[in-house]
């Protein structure tokens, strides 16, 4: 009666342990006494600590915790905050780690936890094979010789293949489990040869759109392990640039895709939000912001973003609102302004087929060296091609700013700033400013206008504004 009931009990323990939530992952990392060490994980490109475990006189602590971790690779930190080693964290979260760092990365220890057995196993593995497939490309940069050539890359392809299979061995044993996710989400599309192309010949544009349309096989848009990984970004940056259009209609229609995917959990909706919304908040190309307002018309402002604090809404709200007016293709804001002797010179009033718009201050280091090459390569070539200059002081002074128009001897651009009066009747009437309309938030800023004062170009430098009126002028003549 009393062995059935030890034995019972101890069912039920398990039973216990097992659908308890939290996590209790045991340490022991030797040399380490008396001081913490910390367990990491990955968020895109970024990194940050979940924990930490006060290790004590043999070495050993405990990271542990109520809630459960979110899924994805971790690793774990030493007291100088140095990365010795990763695992994945799924859900086994009740297992232990010994370790010694004499003996890292490959000395790892894990007991009760299979993810962990097998990540270690494919670590080695992908460490061995790697290195003898990075040989081999060295070899095969040597070597001059036909025949030889043939004979590595034979091998090259052999140990590949190799690895490949290994991979898609592990993924068809455990395929619901963290590491099968992972090495799914790692793998590239292999393109097929050739004699499979249509006619029986490479196609480019076939290749192209093979390997598009299977970069993001097997990829769940809702797994949030993806998350904390160090590849996902990496993998999301490579699909933007490399294979969708820069434009930003092909950019939102893949975004909205994507967001649409991902809907069902939270995690990942949030996280690749976040990711457009800073992606294109700020572009790397001109006219992407386009893509940013589409976030936030659609997504941000009807309340489908309440992660975002209070704080960079607003922020948000306000750059959307200022890169709404000028938009590449859209009407540019007319500016009511002067000339250096107070006289109307608005920008509608201005007639030529394009005209340059440059917003600059004065007293800006960066103005004082650019606005002179401005003024050099419009003498030069601009004005002989009946482009028209508008200049617009930002900031700085009447005095310092007509001080710098006769000392630099820019006589040939229209000269025009806002007056105090101006201001005040603009703020009164509740209207936007220029530098809302015009995005202004530093200088120089340089935009390029058509005759229908419709935004052509904006925020290029003058040697890439330069670039843009000889594709215009180029496109022009061949129409």
């Amino acid at each position: 009666m009393k062995k059935t009931i030890s034995v019972l009990c101890l069912l039920l323990m398990a039973l216990l342990a097992q659908s308890q939530t939290g996590y209790n992952i045991n340490i022991t990392l030797k040399p380490y006494k008396n001081t913490y060490v910390y367990l990491g994980y990955h968020y895109g490109k970024m990194k940050a600590l979940a924990d930490s475990a006060l290790l004590d006189e043999n070495s050993a602590g405990v990271f542990k915790g109520k809630e459960a971790l979110p899924g994805g690779i971790y690793f774990v930190v030493s007291p100088r905050k140095e990365i010795l080693f990763e695992l994945l964290i799924d859900k086994q979260q009740n297992f232990s780690i010994k370790a010694d760092s004499a003996t890292l990365p490959t000395g790892v220890v894990f007991t009760g936890s299979a993810d962990n057995t097998s990540f270690q196993g494919y670590t080695k593995f992908a460490n061995t094979a790697g290195q003898a497939i990075a040989q081999a490309t060295g070899q095969l940069a040597g070597v001059a010789n036909g025949k030889d050539s043939a004979a590595v890359k034979a091998r090259l392809k052999t140990m590949t293949d190799k690895m490949q299979f290994h991979r898609d061995s592990l993924i068809k044993q455990h395929p619901d489990a963290i590491l099968s996710a992972l090495l799914l989400a790692m793998k590239e599309p292999v393109v097929p040869p050739a004699a499979k192309h249509p006619k029986g010949k490479y196609d480019t544009v076939y290749a192209f759109n093979y390997y598009k349309e299977h970069f993001w096989d097997g990829v769940e848009f809702t797994d949030e392990r993806l998350i904390r990984t160090p590849f996902f970004e990496l993998k999301l940056d490579k699909y933007y640039k490399d294979l969708v259009s820069p434009n930003p209609d092909s950019i939102k229609k893949e975004v909205d895709h994507m967001l649409l995917f991902s809907r069902s959990n939270k995690e990942m909706y949030k996280y690749l939000l976040v990711h457009f919304v800073q992606k294109y908040i700020n572009p790397e190309y001109m006219g992407q912001d386009a893509v940013f307002v589409h976030l936030f018309e659609k997504y941000i402002n009807t309340g489908q973003a309440d992660f975002f604090t209070e704080q960079y809404k607003e922020h948000m709200t306000k750059r959307a609102y200022s890169l709404m007016a000028n938009l590449i293709g859209q009407p540019a804001a007319n500016l009511i302004m002067v000339d250096t002797l107070d006289k109307p010179l608005p920008l509608y009033n201005v007639k030529s087929d394009m005209v340059v718009v440059v917003f600059w201050d004065p007293t800006c280091s960066h103005c004082k060296e650019v606005v002179p090459k401005v003024d050099s390569i419009y003498n030069a070539k601009w004005k002989n091609l009946g482009i028209k200059l508008y200049g617009v002081m930002v900031d700085g002074g009447k005095e310092l700013w007509t001080q710098f128009i006769r000392e630099k001897g820019l006589k040939n651009w229209m000269h025009v700033y806002q007056t105090a009066a101006q201001q005040k009747a603009e703020s009164d009437a509740g209207k936007p400013g220029f530098r809302q309309l015009y995005d202004i938030y530093q200088t120089p800023v340089i935009y390029l206008l058509d005759k229908d004062k419709r935004i052509m170009a904006k925020k290029l430098t003058y040697q890439q504004l330069d670039e843009v009126i000889n594709l215009k002028l180029k496109t022009a003549k061949s129409n």
